[in-house]
């Protein structure tokens, strides 16, 4: 039997978006409710012209509020902006309700949705260095209200310690994931060393980057209709037309307004952006603010350092458009669909900006020369391969990468 979802009431105060910009941000905010496992029972909403320094919303607003949580006993009250640790503090004695932020029920999500060793590390510094400045008045409501949305990952007793404890805490946890960090930069010299293309997929979350990565590399990532469904970095093998190998990874989605300390916070997951050959821009062509998700992406990218890396991007859920669609055209694109298993689309159009960013090169190679010639087969992309009988060789055309050393090679 499913346990019982918690119920949320959902407070936001808009300053000076344009009405259907805080609506998509309100909508958002219900998706991240339902991703963390809670049901929305009521949307509280206000038109400020700045929020209230004590309270978030205004005094009346509050009042309505708090009749509202009387009325509907919800388990928590998520606001749709980071609260101060003087409006939590105000809110959590005015509200019976368990009070958190939009900060915080990501990181819930977070909390749930990390695997591997370093994904949970990184979830709880976050955590730890969210609460922190946050602490004082916090660990009796942590006992009384017990676990649910916003209480997990380090957990009430963590919290209720004291500072100079959860200071050691963030320090040790840094330390920890220092280690784990070298050690996935030991495997990635490795892969580079192998002289592995790389090909990171990105894009705002839910945009289908999962779906897609599991038809590219027939592999099993995490795929659902959810937020922040993938946070920690799977790597596969993926075969492009050509029988060229690649490592293909999938990442953690972006979404509009995610603090940068949280972004900070999962450092490795864009280290291995970083390190990528060409990025995969995933797009949901049928969301109808795809302009704008795709621009968050983009000015993402540039905040990072990261936009100077080839990319392409892949307007997915093509099924799902009902009228026609414009595409930016400032970076190579495919529209297709990873539900109707459109696959061979993507993997044809990224051979092809593979072979962009790579060398052509033209070889004679002899035919006793076989470390060569299996050396090209795996590491390069070998488009032709003819054996001349009167000169006892090899002709070899393909792509390879610009420092192989074979790159220089006739």
């Amino acid at each position: 039997m499913d346990k019982q979802l918690e119920k949320a009431i959902l407070v936001g105060v808009n300053t000076d978006r344009e009405e259907y910009d805080f609506n998509e941000s309100m909508n958002e905010l219900h998706a991240l409710t339902e991703t963390a496992g809670a049901v929305s029972v009521l949307n509280v909403t206000q038109n400020m012209d700045k929020v209230h320094p004590a309270t978030y919303i205004g005094k009346g607003k509050l009042e309505e509020l708090t009749a509202a949580a009387e009325e509907l006993q919800p388990d928590l009250i998520i606001f749709n902006s980071e609260l101060s640790p003087s409006q939590n503090r105000n809110l959590s004695e005015v509200l019976e309700a368990r009070v958190i932020d939009r900060t915080q029920l990501i990181l819930d999500i977070f909390a749930q949705r990390a695997r591997s060793k370093e994904g949970k590390l990184q979830v709880e510094l976050a955590q730890l260095e969210y609460m922190l400045p946050r602490l004082a008045g916090q660990g009796t409501e942590l006992s009384r209200l017990g676990g649910g949305i916003g209480t997990r990952g380090p957990g009430e007793t963590k919290l209720e310690t004291d500072r100079r404890h959860i200071r050691r805490e963030i320090r040790e946890i840094k330390k920890r994931l220092e280690q784990v960090v070298r050690h996935r930069a030991i495997y990635r010299d490795r892969r580079k060393q192998n002289q592995a293309f790389q090909v990171a997929l990105i894009g705002y979350t839910n945009a289908g980057k999962s779906t897609l990565f599991n038809l590219l590399t027939n592999a099993d990532s995490y795929e659902e209709d959810q937020l922040f469904a993938t946070l920690d970095p799977l790597s596969r093998k993926c075969v492009l037309p050509s029988g060229f190998e690649v490592i293909m990874t999938d990442t953690v989605g972006f979404i509009k307004d995610l603090p940068t300390s949280l972004i900070a916070s999962f450092r490795s997951t864009l280290e291995e952006v970083n390190e990528a050959d060409l990025l995969l821009h995933i797009v949901d062509a049928s969301h109808q603010n795809h302009a704008e998700h795709e621009s968050t992406v983009k000015k993402l990218l540039a905040d990072l350092h990261m936009e100077q890396i080839p990319r392409m991007t892949v307007y997915n859920k093509e099924d799902l458009l009902t009228e026609s669609f414009v595409a930016d055209t400032s970076d190579p694109f495919v529209l297709m669909s990873a539900a109707k298993k459109e696959q061979h689309k993507v993997l044809k159009k990224v051979e092809h900006e593979v072979k962009q960013i790579l060398k052509p090169y033209h070889m004679m190679i002899a035919s006793d020369d076989g470390k060569i010639l299996a050396q090209l087969k795996k590491e390069s992309m070998l488009v032709r391969l003819d054996f001349l009988e009167d000169k006892e060789c090899y002709i070899a055309e393909g792509f390879i990468a610009e420092n192989h050393p074979l790159a220089g090679k006739r």
